[in-house]
């Protein structure tokens, strides 16, 4: 335990908020995950990241006898940060705290009961239950003398488990229902049986809180290396069902011959691939760096991908027919599409998030009709950089997954190397791509409004798009080539009309 006091007196984030809080008269706690994470050694590995020059991300939560928002503004003002009142019922605050080698949140709330072991019980779990007294800090001589442990928090961390910490913790913040699989998630914990009954009871509940809460748990759930797991405890649980709704209807909708599982099973088992798949590419810096990229908020594209591998096949349930002995799925990816829409809007994702998972479900079945293809021309390829644009890569992995997934009577392994070839040379070319000086566009809408004799409108941009197309596979190189090919296209469309 002797580590424990040593993160207590020599962490420089908690230092400041002992010094800053020395003579007010209040009583300070810091409480809950930080010092879980302590006592799991958790800390000690990101906080190693310091000695390469990158940021320190933590979170110290800290309950306050009396006045917590009062008492959070001015330490605020005196460490020049952010901040923001988070509830103003509950006397919750934020302080964002950067510096030059790390940065950190602080959580201030007061009490939610009369004193500290009122407050405990009203935490969310065991795990999250221990607390330690700030003035006592610099005076202790072991952690055991000022660690409170009223609920068997250490016992329960100790075991791996996540508990409840009393009946009417989970109606009480029905939210708590996905942080129970979120903190199982990333912490790799097991959930207790019991645990497990509370929320099967109140699952229900769980849409009452908001959706930006609920997004959050989803997104920790997707960020950890153990989102298949964790969706399929929360599948036989149903709580996924409360969340999106959507996903009922691929249950039990049979697929033709390629196929193994029906929609629902292979929805999840794509979910298990693509982690799978991750581990397998994690010494490709070129594909980590992209999936680590943030789309919005602590959301990346890892994150973002996982679940657009989940619903990837959502509109085929309303896409399904029967065509002769077969059956089909047209259309399938615009229908999923739009289903998504409204999963994203429900969930608040940002334009960016919602965009790109639009993208994602709209295009995943690209990758598998290039790899088909015998030999890949360069302009199907420049058509697919076009269309699937930042989230070219995102769909490549997801094709490679989803092919992986599909394990019926008619699939065959060469077929499935090959499809995988194509995919990884893809994302190869999609990288070096991204290192080229985009080369400067040949003729502009006045050009091919002056040498076609055109006036303004949406022709001019399909000849721009056919020039750069054409310029891009290195069909053409000047400008008299492009006002060529400008010319010949409109007399074509003409034609046509």
């Amino acid at each position: 335990m002797d580590f424990i006091l040593t993160e207590l007196k020599h962490n420089p984030s908690l230092r400041r908020i002992i010094e800053l809080t020395r003579d007010c008269p209040q009583e300070i706690y810091l409480v809950g995950g930080w010092l879980r994470d302590i006592m799991l050694k958790r800390k000690t590995k990101t906080r190693s990241r310091l000695s390469r020059g990158n940021l320190f991300y933590g979170d110290f939560d800290f309950a306050v006898s009396s006045q917590a928002i009062r008492l959070s503004r001015e330490i605020a003002k005196k460490l020049k940060s952010g901040f923001v009142i988070l509830d103003k019922e509950h006397g919750s605050t934020r302080i964002i705290y950067r510096d030059n080698s790390f940065s950190c949140n602080f959580d201030f709330t007061d009490f939610r009961g009369k004193d500290i072991n009122e407050d405990l019980l009203h935490r969310d779990f065991t795990v999250n239950s221990l607390a330690v007294n700030l003035k006592r800090i610099k005076q202790a001589k072991s952690a055991d003398e000022i660690l409170i442990d009223n609920y068997r928090a250490r016992k329960d961390i100790k075991a791996k488990t996540i508990r409840v910490i009393s009946d009417f913790s989970l109606p009480e913040d029905p939210v708590r229902i996905l942080r129970a699989f979120s903190l199982s998630a990333v912490l790799n914990f097991n959930i207790a049986p019991k645990t497990k009954a509370a929320i099967a009871k109140y699952k229900k509940s769980v849409t009452s809180s908001a959706f930006e809460r609920i997004t959050e748990e989803l997104f920790k759930i997707m960020n950890s290396e153990n989102a298949f797991t964790t969706f399929a405890s929360m599948d036989k649980l149903k709580v996924l069902d409360e969340i999106i709704p959507e996903i009922k209807s691929m249950r039990k909708v049979s697929q033709g011959p390629y196929h193994h599982l029906d929609v629902y099973g292979h929805s999840l088992e794509t979910l298990k691939q693509i982690e799978i798949l991750f581990e397998q590419l994690k010494r490709h810096r070129n594909i980590q760096d992209y999936l680590n990229q943030v789309v919005a908020g602590t959301h990346t594209k890892r994150a973002l991908l996982k679940l657009g591998a989940f619903l990837h096949d959502i509109g085929k349930p309303i896409a399904k027919r029967r065509v002769g002995r077969k059956t089909c799925f047209h259309g399938h990816e615009r229908a999923g599409r739009n289903i998504a829409r409204g999963i994203a809007g429900r969930l608040r994702l940002a334009n960016d998030e919602r965009n790109a998972l639009e993208k994602i479900i709209f295009w995943h079945l690209r990758p598998g009709y290039m790899a088909d293809i015998k030999h890949l021309s360069r302009r199907a390829v420049f058509k697919y950089f076009r269309d699937t644009q930042r989230e070219a890569v995102s769909i490549i992995l997801l094709s490679i997954a989803d092919q992986r997934s599909t394990r019926g009577p008619l699939t065959r392994g060469a077929n499935r190397k090959h499809h995988e070839d194509v995919c990884l040379e893809l994302a190869k070319e999609f990288f070096s791509k991204e290192k080229e000086i985009k080369l400067p566009r040949l003729i502009d809408g006045n050009d091919v409004m002056k040498h076609c004799n055109l006036s303004p409108g949406p022709l001019i941009g399909k000849v721009l798009a056919e020039a750069e197309e054409s310029q891009a596979v290195g069909e053409i190189t000047t400008k008299a080539q492009a006002l060529a090919l400008a010319g010949a296209f409109v007399k074509e469309r003409v034609k046509k009309s």
